[in-house]
């Protein structure tokens, strides 16, 4: 059965009274879940979807996604940058990092320690790319000066 299938047969009461929520990374599905209630930020600031909301797309900043399970549990996920999208009664985000917890004191250190190896691992790689690309210029005018010392050699024989 498709997801339309399924929709259109569901009743009423439980399609206007929950969403599913999908939380995703390159390498594993972290939330796949039905909740009442999403509280996410965006650049331009924190914002709620509940059921029935217009769908739209937002672009999130890093921080602590709330959400509301199907027995009003208050639930939390840090992301990192990342993407989210709600059709229908879905919501869907994609990020590159994220990480799930209950204990929102626990959540932000685990968010600092997991965040901040990834900036540095980040950090490391940008500078390997630059010394890379400083050599390839190097490279690039060592091959024009001796092309040009050539050719001048070449000229006065």
């Amino acid at each position: 059965m498709s997801d339309a299938d399924a929709r259109a047969t569901a009743p009423e009461s439980s399609r206007a009274t929950r969403l599913r929520l999908q939380v995703f990374t390159p390498t594993e599905t972290l939330v796949d879940e039905p909740v009442r209630k999403l509280i996410a930020e965006a650049a331009n600031g924190a914002f709620c979807l509940l059921p029935r909301h217009i769908d739209c797309v937002a672009e999130l900043v890093p921080g602590i996604l709330s959400y509301l399970d199907t027995n009003a549990v208050e639930r939390f996920v840090a992301v990192d940058v990342g993407t989210l999208v709600k059709a229908d009664d879905r919501v869907r985000i994609a990020t590159w990092n994220a990480v799930v917890g209950d204990d929102l004191e626990r959540l932000g250190e685990t968010v600092a320690e997991s965040f901040l190896t990834l900036e540095q691992h980040e950090q490391a790689a940008r500078s390997a790319l630059g010394r890379l690309e400083a050599g390839t210029l190097r490279g690039v005018a060592d091959t024009r000066l001796a092309e040009t010392r050539f050719a001048e050699t070449e000229e006065t024989r």
